[in-house]
């Protein structure tokens, strides 16, 4: 059971880098068909395609559903920081101003230490 699993899940995993193998594969067993009643060109033998255009136009539509698909969960991925930066906002102010304020208040910068320190802690006996 083990190993029915194990396949079946690599197989999932695998079959969309298949699936242009399948288009040709499908391509190759209905070429007769596929020249005969799906080719664009079939009006004019001396172009020799066979079908090829066929082919093109269905890979081309794997390919752009495939970088649709891409792009629509690279959008919809959640973006997750693990870092902590403390906001240190930049103040211009004169000499004689920060000689009188001086007094009045005062800054702690906090260490990005301090934030992860506050995230992860030992556990507790």
């Amino acid at each position: 059971m083990r190993t029915i699993v194990i396949y079946w899940l690599l197989l999932t995993t695998l079959l969309p880098t298949f699936s242009q193998w399948g288009i040709i594969a499908h391509y190759q067993l209905n070429k007769a068909y596929i020249a005969r009643v799906l080719c664009q060109n079939r009006d004019k033998p001396q172009l020799h395609c066979d079908g090829q255009c066929y082919l093109a136009k269905q890979l081309k539509a794997r390919q752009d559903k495939q970088d649709k698909e891409t792009t629509e969960r690279v959008q919809s991925t959640p973006v997750l920081h693990l870092f902590c930066q403390p906001h240190v906002p930049f103040l211009f102010r004169p000499t004689w101003v920060s000689l009188v304020l001086a007094n009045f208040f005062s800054y702690h910068l906090a260490s990005p230490v301090a934030c992860v320190t506050s995230l992860f802690r030992p556990p507790k006996r």
